[in-house]
């Protein structure tokens, strides 16, 4: 059996509802990724603040450190999506580790803009890794999100 980490970034709350969904499934180790200093509450000075930082590439520092990462086969990265891609916190996760040879799968959250560049974006961060086809939904269809989890996992090969 594969050693399975589930690392996610959430902002609303609603990455970690998927990734607790994907660990229900999967199990493994399940780690929320949080930066040093935390988003603000505010919806619109955080779409501010986060569109200003994907467009300087900014790596926020982070609180969260995963020791012995070398010891997981499959590493589930979620993030919402922010401005067409991963939030900056998620950035900082993967550039700080090796992750060649390890089987990433991306998964995320949106508020209409799908998965966007998002499993692109990961794999330009994690070179010599395979990148699965990621899971994306919407908002307001977290009502609906365990089966959809659950087909995308066998689609995938993760679940049988």
């Amino acid at each position: 059996m594969p050693n399975v980490l589930i690392a996610y970034f959430t902002w609303s709350g609603n990455t970690r509802r998927i990734a607790e969904l994907i660990h229900s499934k999967v199990d493994g180790t399940l780690v929320e990724i949080q930066p040093e200093v935390s988003y603000p509450r505010s919806y619109n000075v955080v779409v501010n603040q986060a569109k200003r930082e994907i467009s300087m590439s900014h790596k926020p520092p982070l609180k969260t450190k995963i020791e012995h990462i070398e010891s997981y086969d499959i590493i589930f990265v979620g993030s919402p999506n922010w401005w067409g891609t991963i939030a900056p916190p998620v950035a900082t996760f993967l550039s700080g580790y090796d992750l060649r040879g390890k089987t990433i799968v991306p998964f995320s959250t949106h508020g209409g803009g799908g998965q966007g560049r998002i499993s692109t974006d990961i794999a330009k961060l994690c070179p010599g890794s395979t990148i699965l086809k990621g899971f994306s939904i919407y908002g307001g269809e977290l009502g609906r999100a365990e089966a959809m989890i659950s087909a995308w996992l066998r689609e995938i090969g993760i679940l049988m």
